[in-house]
């Protein structure tokens, strides 16, 4: 697939899964453009709302911050929007577009939907959320044995992001690392991308260094590949 042509934004990065205050520093000092924080008790990168919203003090204003659930009750939400108070809830389980959007006017958050792709088929049923989600974040179908639907460091085939409409900007994540986000970015066109794995010293703990060389690839990428993207004023809020 060749990257899209004409002349576009330099693409945004999203860090997910952040647990400590030097992560999100170097994210921000690098420029990532949304901050992801983990909710879901069973993921290694869970943190409670009371301390995600305490990490996530020096975002507000510059980064969006983003809570990431997996098939939540209203109780857990409430606590989210409580402590953490995010910009978008990134949904990644099994939630149904009626339920997308019920968590939408509930809490007045925006909607990252994540899918998990395995095929061109996969790309295509997200049109199934269309009209309730912000973006669709495309990601990569957990192993068979993985504990976990999402920051497992496995890619899909890039080339099903072909089947992605124009319209609403998407995110690429699955298996994303310093060594392969500018070819992601090239072969893919991806307006966002988002990293979890791919910048960790072990599973679970961020590297500020590798969020930093990351953010770095993402931001030269752009101006790297084609010549005819153009840096952006930066993230409006």
């Amino acid at each position: 697939m060749e990257i899209h042509s004409g002349t576009v934004k330099a693409p945004l990065a999203k860090i997910c899964g952040l647990c400590a205050d030097a992560d999100v520093e170097a994210s921000l000092a690098g420029g990532a453009a949304y901050l992801g924080f983990m909710s879901w008790p069973p993921s290694r990168r869970h943190i409670s709302p009371v301390s995600a919203g305490r990490l996530a003090t020096p975002a507000r204003g510059r980064a969006k911050v983003v809570a990431v659930v997996v098939d939540a009750d209203d109780a857990w939400i409430d606590e989210i929007m409580r402590d953490l108070a995010p910009d978008f809830l990134q949904l990644h389980g099994l939630e149904t577009p009626e339920r997308a959007d019920e968590l939408k006017r509930r809490t007045g958050a925006g909607i990252i939907r994540a899918i998990r792709v395995g095929s061109v088929e996969d790309v295509e049923a997200a049109r199934a959320f269309d009209d309730v989600a912000d973006h669709i974040l495309y990601d990569a179908r957990a192993p068979e044995n993985a504990a976990a639907p999402g920051g497992n460091g496995v890619a899909f085939d890039w080339s099903a992001t072909s089947a992605i409409p124009p319209g609403k900007p998407w995110f690429l994540a699955g298996g994303l690392t310093v060594e392969n986000v500018s070819n992601a970015l090239q072969r893919t066109g991806a307006p966002l991308v988002d990293v979890s794995s791919g910048v960790e010293r072990s599973p679970g703990c961020k590297d500020p260094f590798l969020i930093k060389e990351f953010l770095i690839k993402v931001r030269d990428a752009a101006s790297g590949a084609t010549g005819a993207h153009e840096y952006g004023e930066g993230l409006k809020t």
